[in-house]
């Protein structure tokens, strides 16, 4: 039987090791991807180093997969051909029995199916997924571009579409890093008066060559709070950064009823009294990514606007190095490993 490589983890916070692998045939309502391209998340961490219940050693990671079809499983859907161009994201299938599936919203299934999680992720040659984790890539999409879309790319689009912010309106991304650079673009297209608030005057320049209507310093010595009430105040506050301390910074430059969606992951709580939210009736939420029709519907449109991811690519042969440096904030915004 044929073999292919993957970069696994022996044990919790080890380096990813090359190893191979015999190849497996997809079962039923599966595919077998030949992997191009995987993108290395921040989320990845989680795995790696077992901070998630039930992650089992050894474990391939990596949950932002573009490749295409090798081989289809028994009742597979007929829509779905070998050779076909897919990505997989943070969503890797749902269970579709827990009450959030029979509802619809399986996005927030009880039994998630993450890539490098339940199952081998994309830090290898070959990967095997569900059915109902595919996104069918567009042509005008480089696999090296589409890959981060399944999670970077489909957790801010969604955030955006899916808040109460409408054309025209002043929307303020907070962070202009691996999920905010894709975020102020977004913003940009879908027709928001946008804002860039990141921390220093020298990315002024590179905010509004995202499309940056406007930004804010956080450093400089007006408030983030106030030089958002100066604009007339955001409808939303797309919240990339992971610091709660920032996030928090943000709530009072939301104008009556605007709404703060939180995606940068931090472990500190969110210093925000329920007044604050009461007497304008201000909302907070979380968005956790998206499904495999939401990817697409991000991949769609990333290729309408001309909207790509800024990456580093590099062979899974340096996976480590790749992860590594993702982790210490050295990357420049997305390292993504290739295959070819």
């Amino acid at each position: 039987m044929s073999t292919y490589r993957v970069a696994q983890v022996a044990s919790a916070g080890g380096p990813l090791e090359i190893v191979e692998r015999e190849v497996q045939r997809p079962g039923p309502g599966h595919v077998r991807i030949a992997v191009e391209a995987c993108g290395v998340c921040h989320s990845d961490a989680a795995f790696v180093n077992a901070l998630l219940p039930g992650v089992r050693f050894p474990v391939v990671a990596g949950h932002e997969i573009a490749g295409h079809i090798e081989e289809l499983g028994e009742g597979t859907y007929s829509g779905w051909q070998v050779g076909d161009r897919v990505a997989v994201g943070w969503f890797g299938g749902s269970c579709g029995h827990c009450t959030p599936c029979r509802q619809g919203d399986f996005i927030v299934c009880e039994n998630l199916k993450v890539p490098g999680w339940v199952y081998d992720g994309g830090f290898a040659e070959r990967v095997i997924a569900p059915q109902d984790a595919l996104a069918r890539i567009p042509d005008a999409l480089a696999a090296s571009d589409a890959a981060p879309l399944g999670c970077a790319g489909v957790t801010t689009f969604n955030g955006l579409r899916r808040s109460s912010a409408r054309p025209g309106d002043l929307v303020a991304v907070l962070g202009i890093g691996g999920l905010g650079h894709l975020g102020v673009q977004y913003a940009a297209a879908m027709g928001f008066e946008t804002v860039a608030i990141a921390r220093g005057a020298d990315k002024a320049d590179f905010a509004r060559q995202l499309g940056a209507h406007h930004y804010i310093d956080s450093t400089a010595g007006t408030s983030v709070a106030d030089a958002l009430q100066s604009l007339g105040g955001a409808r939303v506050v797309l919240a990339t950064a992971a610091n709660s301390d920032a996030i928090t910074a943000t709530v009072e430059g939301l104008r009556p009823r605007g709404e703060l969606v939180v995606i940068g992951v931090d472990a500190e709580p969110l210093g925000i009294s329920p007044n604050q939210l009461l007497l304008s009736g201000k909302i907070i939420r979380g968005h956790p990514s998206g499904t495999a029709q939401d990817v697409q519907d991000t991949m769609g449109f990333s290729a309408l606007h001309g909207i790509r991811p800024m990456t580093e690519t590099v062979p899974l042969d340096q996976a480590d190095e790749a992860y590594q440096k993702m982790m210490a904030g050295a990357a420049r915004f997305r390292m993504v490993l290739t295959n070819r």
